[in-house]
């Protein structure tokens, strides 16, 4: 297989569904996302007092990242997270799946937190354990974390004895690879998992060219970095970081790469 173009033909010929990352809500409820699947955080939802119906599907980002890079630990309990889902679902709708509390296993962030990349996947696959115990209900996706290939061998391990063959489900995603993209390593760990129905997290536009044709889904918020690195000369703002033609003329881009126009220059910046 071929990268860049290529592989991404083929991930499209095989149906991998791409979300585009925004933290405005409202691009929801717009006719102009209608047909285009969004990636929404948990941290970016639980400000809104009203939401509204979405025209489109989307799936929840837990916001683990953030919640761990700011306190290096989950001070959002599994209650707390079940109840916002449930809100998110009846009030928003076409909610496809949500993302578990999981703990990232970068080494950087397991020396925050003190903790070990083995217990960072124990606390993951305990956590999806217990939301799908308390919420059955709720499309809650588990996420393998990991940050060598036996670590996340380890992790597929871990789910198998706890119950839960991942093989058997339609969306698994994958952490802590988003930082790794560019390389090998992190296109032969996808490869090695499978058969398992990947979401990658935090996909950028060189992971999509070199490895997209092995994932189901990815998402990506990568567009706001472009707009601010490279902003649409046609445009009145100085920066597109937050500019909604931006980011649907960068989607179309990574979809159909031939489309000519100035995103063709932004293959390798992301």
């Amino acid at each position: 297989m071929k990268y860049g173009e290529s592989g991404i033909k083929y991930a499209l010929r095989n149906s991998m569904k791409f979300y585009l990352g925004t933290k405005y809500p409202n691009w929801m409820r717009e006719k102009e996302f209608e047909d285009v699947p969004l990636f929404v955080s948990h941290r970016t939802l639980l400000k809104y007092k009203k939401l509204h119906p979405s025209l489109t599907s989307w799936s929840l980002d837990s916001g683990g990242f953030s919640e761990l890079t700011l306190y290096n630990e989950w001070r959002t309990s599994p209650g707390e997270y079940i109840k916002a889902i449930r809100r998110y679902q009846d009030e928003i709708g076409k909610l496809d799946w949500a993302a578990p509390q999981d703990w990232m296993c970068e080494p950087f962030m397991n020396e925050k937190t003190g903790k070990s990349v083995e217990e960072h996947q124990r606390l993951t696959v305990e956590n999806y354990l217990e939301l799908k115990y308390r919420a059955e209900d709720l499309p809650i996706i588990p996420v393998i974390q990991g940050w060598s290939l036996d670590d996340y061998l380890r992790c597929v391990d871990m789910f198998l004895k706890a119950g839960i063959d991942l093989e058997e489900y339609e969306t698994v995603g994958i952490g802590s690879v988003c930082r790794r993209q560019g390389t090998g390593e992190a296109e032969n760990i996808v490869y090695r998992l499978k058969p398992l129905r990947l979401h990658g997290f935090g996909m950028k536009t060189t992971a999509v060219h070199r490895f997209g044709y092995l994932l189901a889904s990815s998402d990506s918020m990568a567009w706001s970095f472009s707009g601010r690195m490279r902003p649409d000369p046609e445009c009145p703002k100085k920066q597109c970081t937050d500019c909604r033609h931006y980011a649907l003329s960068w989607r179309e881009n990574i979809l159909n790469p031939k489309i000519p126009n100035l995103f063709n220059q932004l293959v390798g910046c992301q």
